[in-house]
């Protein structure tokens, strides 16, 4: 099994570094804090850091000092961690400053924690690191490998492993209409009562879940998932 990703957050206020750690850990990733740039140091240099996120309080010349000293390429040719700095909207040399220094992001405050917490999973995603498998439905984004319904409303709720297993099995048959014989043996239910009707109530509830038009009732012949189209080929 590999190793978690790690995540540092240093000197990421309060409010933001609580919900954005909760965020990350819940999808599987280790999250350490440094409340000081200062605290960061021997976090830092200790390596085996993904991803840092940098918080407005720290000054943007301790910003770059760090991003100069543990970003890119380290003197044995191994990559150092990617940085996000959070900034200030008015700080647009700064930003530009900290772009060309290597930054992989720089995004501004006030935030969205689900949109930094997406954009720290990206970076993961490139470094080979990253443990979602991320759906875009209507109106929510569904994180298989964590089982997390996230709506745009900005609430969460989890899927049973049968939802999980019912989902993949619509996934990899887009546009594919299946019976209730095909869904019963490729995702049997999570009880003995699997077979006929209770089928519809299975997708009535994961369509509920998902707040999804996407998986359609085909009268007489079974089910078929129609993929919106962002996710579609």
């Amino acid at each position: 099994m590999a190793a978690r990703a790690v995540i540092a957050l240093v000197s990421v206020a309060d409010v933001v570094a609580t919900e954005l750690a909760d965020h990350l850990e819940r999808r599987g990733h280790d999250v350490r804090q440094a409340r000081q740039p200062w605290e960061a140091e021997s976090l830092l240099a200790g390596r085996g850091i993904d991803v840092v996120v940098v918080g407005d309080s720290v000054s943007q010349a301790e910003g770059r000092d760090l991003l100069r000293r543990y970003g890119g390429q380290s003197g044995g040719g191994e990559h150092g961690p990617d940085f996000i700095l959070i900034c200030r909207p008015a700080d647009l040399l700064d930003k530009v400053l900290a772009l060309e220094l290597g930054a992989a992001d720089v995004v501004e405050s006030p935030l969205n924690v689900r949109e930094l917490a997406a954009r720290v999973g990206g970076l993961l995603s490139r470094r080979g690191r990253g443990t979602q498998e991320l759906i875009v439905l209507e109106n929510a984004t569904v994180d298989l490998r964590s089982a997390i319904v996230m709506h745009r409303s900005g609430t969460q709720e989890q899927l049973s492993p049968g939802q999980v297993a019912l989902l993949r099995l619509f996934l990899a048959s887009p546009r594919k209409v299946l019976t209730r014989d095909d869904i019963i043996a490729a995702a049997p239910a999570e009880n003995a009562d699997a077979f006929d009707r209770s089928i519809d109530s299975r997708i009535v509830r994961l369509r509920r879940k998902l707040d999804t038009e996407t998986i359609t009732t085909i009268r007489g012949a079974g089910y078929r998932f129609d993929p919106p189209r962002q996710f579609a080929d």
